[in-house]
């Protein structure tokens, strides 16, 4: 199976402006910015979407959500930030590999899309 966009990121394949790094997940700027912060926080483990993560993936996807709100609160996104997974076509997933989008530094609106 060929390697998703983000594996090669991880693998140094392809180059990628990182935030943060660690044992389970990598942190970098989306190329196509919907706000003034936007960042994806991908695991290292190539899970493919949300609606196929395994029980056992449970502390990977807490590790997730705990980076991004790390990556918040090391960015003073204090006035608020919004975290998106978009998960299959109709959740206008993009690259089939588990991310969080993390956005900040200006008014979300609601509905979201």
């Amino acid at each position: 199976m060929e390697k998703t966009l983000f594996q090669k990121i991880v693998a140094r394949e392809i180059p990628a402006e990182i935030e943060h790094e660690d044992e389970t997940c990598i942190v970098i700027r989306d190329i196509q910015p919907q706000a003034p912060v936007h960042l994806l926080v991908i695991p290292k483990a190539p899970i493919p979407r949300l609606g196929e993560a395994t029980d056992d993936q449970g502390s990977i996807l807490g590790h997730l959500m705990l980076t991004a709100r790390d990556m918040a609160k090391k960015l003073n996104l204090t006035e608020g930030f919004r975290v998106v997974i978009n998960n299959g076509p109709h959740g206008c997933e993009s690259v089939p590999h588990l991310h969080i989008h993390l956005l900040g530094e200006r008014q979300m609106q609601w509905p979201p899309g």
